[in-house]
């Protein structure tokens, strides 16, 4: 099947799974606007995190063979599929939060060919306040694109932070099986390699940004996931 910039209805790769369940409220404790290992500035200030120079990096990663656009403004995440043919898929992420719009591009690039086919890669979000089990579940698929997002976030030499987007949970919550889930899936992805698209987008992320990073070589440890 031929692949052109106009129509991407599949592409020509192997199905990859999912598990991943997107965050929505990324951004509830609101947008972090500094460097790793920098103070911080001012988020109107510090141009240099632009979420619109992700969206140009997405757009030069994907938007031809993939056919999928990224764009912000939206109140909550959300992907859209293409409705006809030679639409663009839409993956919408939140204001113009830069965090948001990683955490976004990370569920899009390990979701698989079926799940990009469907509204929101098909997935249901229960909203704050979840229960223990609902809790559960929803780090159990989380784990995955936040470790991607990480690997975003040290491409860009901008700081990550770790969300288990519990806010409503009643007491003390104890994140830290989480963190080590997230660290564990990073060190393995370290040891095998980051998923086709992931791989094309951190090393685009690395050149835009200065960084020069390859993601076999990044230092990840667990003190780096602050919340």
């Amino acid at each position: 099947m031929a692949i052109t910039a106009t129509c991407c209805a599949r592409e020509l790769e192997p199905l990859v799974s999912s598990d991943s369940r997107r965050s929505v409220a990324i951004t509830a404790l609101g947008e972090h606007c500094r460097p790793a290992g920098a103070e911080s500035t001012s988020c109107a200030a510090d141009v240099h995190f632009s979420a619109a120079r992700l969206e140009q990096v997405f757009a030069r990663c994907f938007a031809k063979r993939w056919c999928t656009v990224l764009e912000g403004g939206a109140s909550e995440p959300y992907y859209l599929p293409a409705s006809g043919q030679g639409e663009m898929h839409r993956l919408l992420y939140r204001s113009d939060y830069f965090a948001s719009a990683l955490h976004e591009a990370a569920h899009w690039c390990i979701a698989g060919d079926s799940r990009r086919q469907l509204a929101d890669f098909g997935y249901w979000y229960a909203p704050d306040g979840r229960s223990p089990q609902q809790q559960a579940a929803f780090e159990a698929v989380e784990a995955k694109p936040q470790a991607l997002e990480w690997f975003f976030s040290r491409a860009c030499g901008y700081l990550f932070r770790i969300s288990v987007d519990n806010l409503g949970a009643s007491g003390e919550y104890d994140t830290e099986p989480f963190r080590q889930r997230v660290l564990a899936q990073a060190h393995a992805w370290q040891q095998v390699g980051l998923p086709q698209r992931a791989e094309l987008f951190f090393n685009a992320l690395a050149r835009e940004f200065g960084t020069g990073l390859e993601a076999g070589e990044l230092a990840l440890d667990q003190a780096e996931l602050t919340a």
